[in-house]
């Protein structure tokens, strides 16, 4: 028999562990502890040998004694004065007109204090609620604003799968839930379907996070291609249960791969295969040259192909020019050996002497001579004549009259 009971207060309460020895207590049993609201009665639900984790030895505390039949009378009058008090405060709430949903009332043991739990949009301003109170059950008057979520724990639902909602059959702690978890999940984002009846998303979505977590580093990204060894590949979607992936081939074929093969395919090396040669090679960004495969050997693929094709051995019938000029030389050496040879040869444009025109104004060479007689260069814009400026008209300065 184990000497650690853990103990309930409500029904959707949290299980707080105490120390039964020296007392043997069963299952389903009530017993009277100490705590630091004073003494409370509460109903064994859970035995143990040894406390868990998280609770050493020397923080439990002993229950005081077993609960007489004194004691759950008490309680049942404490559970009727709870009805009375919640009547009550509803109607000092419609009086005041205050903004407040009362959802619960609990009275303690010794009624020492009575805790009135509400919801509300904002801050509330119930002094003369208290007031009220007070007056009335002459004892301490606590009021609680809890959550939606809360409010749903104490009243109780029914869920969309059907059942009593988890957080009143068994959640005491309620965890953060994400929407990240129902896209790792591979859910519809419709509110009506991932949200629950407190209007926050269902605390069921977090159950799973950890097996959606540890599957999602283990797939592929989805919608990415991939070189494999069976050739290009496009991951679809995944499947957890199946523990696979979808992916699309080159031949736009789906096929259901296991994350096991999916891995060997991936690593493994890639199968002989005949290549298309009617593609396009493709060249990797700043690599020189990229080697492709082609029947009768390899050559790198930025190499230019040559238009007539003929067998090994065979001179080509019309060959093509190459559009680079047989003299390797540089730009510069066949740039000055020009000037040399023009210089030593005579000349053959039109003679030096200019010539004039009707208007008697010398012409260049090139006959590009402005009408100004200044010689204008090849390839220049002609310039018009500058426009001359009219003077300016003296004005007479005004005399100013003096009084």
């Amino acid at each position: 028999m184990g000497h650690v009971v853990g103990v309930k207060f409500r029904k959707q309460g949290q299980v707080y562990y105490f120390d039964a020895r020296p007392y043997v207590v069963q299952k389903d049993e009530s017993v009277i502890v100490k705590t630091e609201e004073g003494m409370g009665l509460g109903l064994v639900v859970d035995l143990r040998t040894t406390p868990p984790a998280g609770v050493l030895d020397k923080d439990l505390k002993p229950i005081f004694r077993l609960a007489t039949e004194d004691d759950l009378r008490d309680q049942k009058e404490n559970l009727a004065l709870a009805e009375e008090a919640f009547t009550s405060c509803r109607n000092c709430i419609v009086t005041h007109n205050l903004e407040m949903k009362l959802v619960d009332v609990e009275v303690y043991f010794d009624r020492s204090k009575m805790v009135f739990y509400f919801t509300a949009p904002g801050r509330i301003d119930f002094r003369e609620l208290v007031k009220d109170l007070v007056r009335a059950y002459r004892t301490r008057i606590e009021l609680r604003q809890i959550g939606v979520r809360h409010e749903t724990q104490m009243l109780g639902a029914v869920g969309n799968c059907g059942q009593v909602c988890c957080c009143r059959r068994f959640l005491r702690k309620f965890e953060p839930v994400t929407i990240k978890m129902a896209k790792d999940q591979n859910l519809f984002l419709n509110p009506a379907k991932i949200s629950g009846v407190c209007g926050r998303l269902l605390c069921c979505l977090a159950y799973e996070k950890d097996t959606y977590a540890d599957f999602q580093k283990r797939i592929p990204k989805m919608g990415k291609k991939f070189q494999t060894s069976l050739g290009v590949m496009r991951t679809l979607r995944s499947n957890l249960f199946r523990d696979s992936i979808v992916v699309i081939t080159e031949d736009n074929e789906e096929r259901e791969v296991s994350l096991d093969e999916w891995q060997e395919i991936v690593s493994g090396k890639r199968s002989e295969r005949s290549v298309n040669t009617s593609a396009k090679p493709y060249a990797a960004k700043g690599s020189a040259s990229v080697v492709v495969q082609k029947a009768d050997g390899w050559q790198p693929a930025n190499q230019k192909r040559d238009r007539n094709p003929q067998a090994p051995g065979e001179k080509a019938k019309n060959p093509v020019r190459s559009s680079r000029s047989k003299d390797s030389r540089s730009g510069d050496s066949r740039l000055r050996d020009a000037r040399k040879q023009k210089k030593s040869s005579p000349a053959t444009a039109p003679s030096a002497e200019k010539k004039k025109n009707d208007t008697g104004v010398p012409e260049s060479i090139d006959g590009l001579g402005s009408k100004d007689g200044t010689a204008q260069k090849p390839g220049s814009k002609r310039r018009k004549p500058a426009r001359k400026r009219r003077p300016r008209k003296k004005t007479a300065p005004q005399k100013t009259s003096s009084s």
